[in-house]
């Protein structure tokens, strides 16, 4: 067998290996990831081992497709260098899938986390105080919630229209 033989021969024994020892790793390790994304233990599963098919079927299409190599290949330092090169496309291929899958996952976990929050994102800081209203009667500034009158608003403090500014800069006045 020639140079360029041999190189194929590692090249696929390597990149089979290495597509097969990342996938073991990957799905062992995230079907943690995978129940807490799902809180699913069944449905974790299931995408896990789709993920897994998917993963085999991208790779090794990858492997099998950047194979060839239309050059001559001479000597061993030409055959390692193409090695290299294409082992380390390789690996670069591995680990965009991974980063996407991770990306993925985590991005569908937040979603899923924020619909399920019942209080608000952000805690409140404090509260406004609220004047002291005596017993029976209602606090300044707020709609009564019955009925009302035919006057339109019970008595008290009115609404009133705006007021415009006398000044260059018609802004409203601040708080």
């Amino acid at each position: 067998m020639d140079i360029k033989v041999w190189m194929y021969v590692i090249y696929l024994a390597v990149s089979v290996g290495l597509t097969i020892w990342v996938a073991r790793a990957l799905s062992r390790n995230g079907q943690v990831f995978l129940e807490e994304v799902f809180a699913d233990e069944r449905l974790a599963r299931a995408v896990n081992s789709l993920l897994v098919v998917g993963f085999y079927l991208l790779n090794l299409g990858y492997v099998t497709v950047a194979m060839k190599h239309p050059d001559p290949v001479l000597t061993t330092s030409q055959a390692m260098e193409e090695l290299s090169l294409k082992i380390g496309l390789v690996l670069l291929v591995l680990g965009a899938l991974h980063f996407f899958n991770v990306f993925a996952l985590g991005r569908y976990r937040r979603n899923r986390l924020r619909q399920l929050a019942t209080h608000p994102p952000i805690a409140p800081i404090g509260r406004l105080p609220m004047p002291f209203t005596p017993p029976g009667q209602q606090p300044v500034g707020a709609y009564p919630t019955g009925p009302h009158p035919a006057g339109g608003y019970p008595a008290g403090p009115q609404p009133t229209a705006p007021q415009q500014s006398a000044g260059p800069a018609n802004n409203p006045p601040t708080r």
